[in-house]
């Protein structure tokens, strides 16, 4: 492992000597108040050498400065100085609370003396129950009466009256110290692997002190100045004033690194915080993205949802009047158009106090804004951020390709010969030095020779060294078709898709992640560096700089318009997309009208994107090859009966006017015409064989989806926010091989098919905002609404809606019973389910993992968590709850770099 202040400082990493042999570890990120992070109080005698020495090097590793005593043998009766010193110096507490624990005085006068701190500073409290019950320590029973009790016995032994009265008065102090920290919100290690435990306590710690993430801090290598320098800036300003720094720099050379590491050491110091990423993809990559940056924005400092509006002004004036009201620290990251910005700081000004750091590629945007036009200007602070100096960019090549600070011997040359290519550029020289690792010197000439040959941008030569190194074109291709379509898209999702384009997603994606080519996020979306996604865009380009429609992929919305206006597309293309919106954005001139013919010749085509198009003609000239089409804001009513559907794999039609989804079979009318089409019968055939995902999403006029017996394949159905759906047709008890439902905000969706609960393969299924705990959920005879006919289990076409539709019960207690028994993930948020309606029995899901019950009325801790053996993750986000009724530890999701999420969930032990 490598060691922070090693790669900071060129030295190992300290370890200090204090009295008895006590030990300290870590880089310090200490104020000048503490000298330590850590207080480790613990009984030797039960943890030294097991719990709490795995826990102080989990500690150690993680750089944190902890204090661990070493002294083996208690000397003594009274606490040793450099103990209590060292407690006061420490910023935090973590109170190992096992079996001997109050046996030994030295620890109860620790617990003493930490609960004091505790009251007198904010002096951080973490109590461990290390095979213990919190109710033993609580009411001092099991093994803590015991010792208490010898206590006593000695006091009472005690011939010394001053003595005697000493010991009463300490002994009264440690039973109110046991029951106090028992009744703090705490952790219990019983059941659970402590390797797993202790990495949970050190996210606990760093969530708490506010430590930056170790990951974070080798790409900062060579930018102790630029972090001092804005530290200074954010600790000198006075609180009557406003101030902004704009950080500005080429793309890649680390303004988002720095802005999110210094906003992590310092959000917490302020009344309200946002850190809002990656804005310029984010407003150009989507119609709606700058709105959406505004709610997030908005929410952040006001901590209240709104309801959601279409309109930029509004979001802007609810913005300031949030940002006059509280000190708040914004990062604005990666912002490079004016209007974005004003959008989102507005020109009214902010509270005394506030901070504002915004990271730009272009140097004088800030200056243009309509917050420093105003009579009252904010004081503007601008700095540029440059490259790495040699002897940082050789430490951060070399930290990327040896794992050390200094290169191994005999790469002394080439590695030069690279820094001074490289010129300091951070991300450059992490991706060459995460491609060289491992490799010998000849394998680093031969790399830097074909550096050489390039003729285009050094940035651009640097990234696409690693594309070249890609060890397949299987590798290659599929980083190409991420780059042009999949950015932003879910993992799974998109690897379902490349695999029917016969791409080897598996080891593609490992071997793209290992090049520092590709990323997940958070979410499990595929995640590029815009740079890396630049230079992917820029090989496709390379197929034909002037004529697009040579070209294999077309992402740009102005020339797959253009290729489809003239009809200029070939049998060459494999991937097109195109989104109305972001033409009319642009205001181009011309009709915008396009026809289906215009897709006749592209016979190879499998990847097409069109949002928002309206297309005239007959839908059998779209290429039978398709296996993605997305379509948002379809204008039809129904999916298009001449649609090759043969090799469709996922189907997006999502905001669209779709108002049903049923097989054909329903309806003899549709049957006959579809017979018509094709010229054959449709009996013996499947008609979307191949599709795997299903997304109406957002399709308001949806009221109802069936024939699932048309869809053998389909593994996801994504129906979410389908305010109108009001029925789902029994027959998707025959999608055998669906692993997702999702249902969220589907609020007119009265009824659950029954035949859910029998299949096997789902995992997840999501019905936040379904309202199940309201009142108007019933059981209603519907025999007026007409059904689908599916023989094989036996519903005819006119059977009333209760006969065979397993009802949502007005009480939910057999909510459950519903729900498939492989079910892993479960998410009923704000679903208005009080502790009263909340379903009682959750016996038959063995196999749940994750519960997700945020912003439900929930007063206490359903009874029903007790019957889940495998449950990992409960998340209650905004619920209030007695800790003292719950059964189990609620986890905390924690995202350690972006603390404004608000993921932060309560822990709490009975």
């Amino acid at each position: 492992m490598v060691v922070l202040s090693e790669l900071l400082e060129g030295s190992s990493s300290s370890s200090s000597t204090h009295g008895h042999n006590p030990s300290t570890s870590g880089h310090s990120s200490s104020t000048h108040a503490h000298r330590y992070d850590v207080f480790l109080s613990f009984r030797g005698l039960d943890t030294r050498h097991s719990f709490t020495n795995h826990l102080y090097k989990a500690l150690i590793d993680a750089n944190i400065i902890t204090f661990l005593d070493d002294e083996e043998i208690e000397t003594g009766e009274a606490l040793k100085p450099e103990l209590e010193s060292a407690i006061k110096a420490s910023r935090a507490s973590i109170i190992i609370l096992s079996k001997n624990y109050a046996t030994s005085t030295w620890c109860l006068d620790e617990l003493v003396l930490i609960l004091e701190q505790r009251m007198i500073s904010d002096h951080i409290v973490i109590p461990i129950f290390y095979h213990v019950e919190p109710n033993h320590v609580r009411e001092q029973q099991s093994s803590f009466g015991d010792a208490l009790f010898k206590h006593n016995q000695t006091m009472d032994e005690e011939m010394d009256e001053n003595k005697r009265r000493q010991w009463a008065q300490k002994i009264d102090r440690w039973n109110k110290a046991l029951t106090e920290v028992a009744n703090l919100k705490g952790n219990d290690v019983n059941g659970r692997l402590e390797t797993q435990f202790i990495e949970e306590i050190v996210k606990d710690i760093y969530r708490r002190l506010y430590v930056t993430l170790q990951s974070v801090r080798p790409l900062l290598i060579g930018m102790d100045d630029s972090i001092n320098f804005i530290t200074s800036w954010l600790k000198d300003g006075s609180s009557h004033t406003v101030d902004i720094l704009t950080i500005s720099g080429i793309g890649g050379i680390g303004k988002t690194c720095l802005a999110k590491h210094v906003y992590g050491l310092y959000w917490c110091e302020f009344h309200r915080s946002s850190y809002i990423e990656n804005i310029t993809r984010k407003c150009d990559g989507k119609f709606n993205g700058l709105l959406d940056l505004q709610e997030q924005l908005y929410y952040d400092i006001s901590k209240t949802r709104s309801i959601r509006v279409d309109d930029v002004s509004i979001y802007t004036s609810k913005i300031e009047n949030s940002l006059a009201s509280k000190k708040v620290f914004i990062v604005l990251d990666d912002i490079n158009n004016l209007v974005h910005l004003d959008a989102l700081l507005g020109s009214k000004g902010f509270h005394p106090g506030s901070k504002v750091i915004i990271t730009t590629k272009d140097r004088w945007l800030t200056e243009s804004c309509a917050l420093l036009k105003t009579n009252i200007k904010p004081k503007h602070l601008k700095y540029f951020l440059e490259g790495l100096h040699e002897t940082k960019s050789r430490q951060l090549l070399c930290y990327h390709a040896f794992m050390c600070n200094y290169p191994k011997a005999g790469y002394e040359e080439v590695l030069d010969k690279l820094v001074k290519y490289c010129q300091g550029h951070p991300l450059a020289l992490e991706i060459l030095g995460k491609s060289l690792h491992n490799r010998d010197v000849v394998y680093w000439e031969g790399f830097m020779e074909g550096l050489k040959k390039e003729i285009n941008s050094p940035i651009n030569n640097v990234l696409r060294m690693s594309f070249e190194s890609l060890p397949s074109n299987n590798d290659k291709d599929l980083f190409k078709h991420i780059a042009c379509f999949f950015v932003g898209i879910d993992r799974e999702v998109s690897e379902t898709i490349l695999e029917a384009c016969y791409i080897n997603t598996r080891s593609g994606i490992t071997n793209l992640l290992d090049r520092c080519l590709l990323s997940i996020g958070w979410n499990n979306e595929l995640m590029m560096h815009q740079l890396v996604q630049e230079m992917g865009r820029f090989e496709v380009s390379q197929e034909s700089l002037n004529k697009p429609w040579k070209r294999s992929r077309l992402w740009c919305h102005k020339e797959s318009f253009r290729v489809l206006k003239h009809k200029k597309g070939k049998g060459n293309l494999i991937g097109l997309s195109l989104d109305m919106r972001m033409l009319e954005k642009e205001k181009l001139g011309g009709s915008f009208e396009l026809k289906t013919d215009a897709l006749s010749n592209m016979d190879s085509l499998m990847l097409l994107q069109l949002n928002y198009v309206h297309m005239h003609g007959s839908y059998e000239n779209f290429p039978e090859e398709i296996r993605w089409l997305c379509m948002h804001g379809f204008p039809l009513k129904s999916i298009p009966l001449d649609l090759p559907i043969d090799n469709l794999v996922a189907l997006d039609m999502s905001y669209s006017n779709i108002e049903s989804f049923v097989g054909w079979y329903s309806n003899p009318q549709r049957l006959e015409k579809r017979q018509k089409v094709d010229g054959s019968c449709l009996k013996e055939k499947r008609l979307f064989g191949s599709l795997k995902i299903l997304n109406l999403s957002f399709c308001e006029q949806l009221h109802s989806i069936g024939g699932f017996d048309q869809l053998p394949m389909l593994e996801r159905l994504i129906l979410r926010n389908c305010i109108g759906l009001c029925y789902v047709c029994e027959s998707i008890g025959q999608g055998v091989e669906l692993v997702l439902i999702d249902l969220s905000y589907c609020t007119k969706l009265e009824k659950l098919p029954r035949s859910i609960c029998i299949l096997k393969k789902v995992k997840t299924v999501l019905l936040d905002g379904c309202n199940l705990g309201e009142s108007q959920i019933k059981n209603m005879e519907l025999d007026s609404l007409e059904m689908c006919t599916v023989n094989t289990i036996g519903i005819n076409r006119r059977t009333s809606f209760s006969a065979f539709v397993g009802g949502i019960p007005s009480d939910l207690k057999s909510f459950s019973m519903s729900l498939p028994r492989s079910l892993v993930r479960l998410s009923l948020a704000n679903n208005n389910l009080s502790h009263e309606t909340f379903p009682m029995d959750f016996s038959c899901l063995s196999m749940l993992k994750h519960l997700y019950l945020d912003e439900n009325p929930i007063s206490s801790m359903p009874n029903c968590v007790r019957t889940l053996p495998g449950l990992e993750i409960l998340t209650m986000e905004k619920v209030v709850f007695d800790p003292d009724m719950s059964p189990l530890q609620l986890s905390i999701n924690w995202h350690g770099q972006n603390p404004t999420n608000g993921d932060s969930r309560g822990k709490g032990i009975t």
